[in-house]
């Protein structure tokens, strides 16, 4: 048996968690947990069964087996639904697993040149480039300066250029070339997929 003291820590501990930090933002009020005192109540075919009192409406819900669901809190009267919420729950459920099967996460994927690059080292990271545009992937492409190279940033200017034009066919410069202190960059983005 719990003594005074553990018994209040206990409520506290349960009003921090429940009321002022609810578990997840998605979570919707259902049956006593909906205190107002007047909701707008839509039944389990969709129909407007019109504004009644809590009570009221949970008796329907109970009647039917089902359960009331606040789906608009932010309504006056808030609006409630009849329905069955462990359903409406998993198909939820269902919906985002597909959603989120369906999308595709676009990374920023870098590329580095150095100021005197050779043909075959271009090429080998033209042709890197082109892959990662081929799979939808955005491309930054960096030239760090190192020393006396800041006298010759337009032989940089020349190479990034020179890339942009190499991937033309896979993709579009995004932002041009800019010197950013001893960096310069650029980003190309992939053309559109057709399908």
């Amino acid at each position: 048996m719990l003594i005074e003291h553990e018994q209040i820590s206990f409520v506290r501990a349960y009003f921090y968690l429940e009321v002022l930090y609810p578990i997840s933002s998605k979570e919707l009020a259902i049956n006593e947990q909906i205190i107002d005192k007047e909701v707008r109540v839509i039944g389990n075919d969709g129909a407007q069964l019109g504004i009644m009192s809590a009570r009221e409406a949970q008796k329907l819900a109970n009647e039917q087996d089902l359960d009331l669901v606040k789906i608009a809190p932010q309504a006056t009267p808030p609006v409630c639904k009849i329905m069955n919420y462990g359903k409406y729950r998993f198909e939820q459920a269902k919906r985002d697993k597909e959603a989120k099967k369906n999308q595709h996460v676009i990374e920023i994927k870098e590329i580095r040149l150095s100021l005197n690059i050779d043909t075959h080292d271009f090429e080998t990271k033209g042709n890197q480039a082109i892959k990662f545009l081929k799979s939808g992937n955005k491309i930054k492409v960096s030239i760090r300066f190192r020393g006396r190279e800041m006298g010759h940033q337009d032989i940089g200017l020349a190479n990034m250029t020179r890339f942009a034009e190499y991937c033309s066919e896979y993709g579009n410069v995004e932002k041009p070339a800019k010197l950013d202190g001893r960096n310069m960059l650029m980003f190309l983005s992939p053309k559109s997929v057709e399908k």
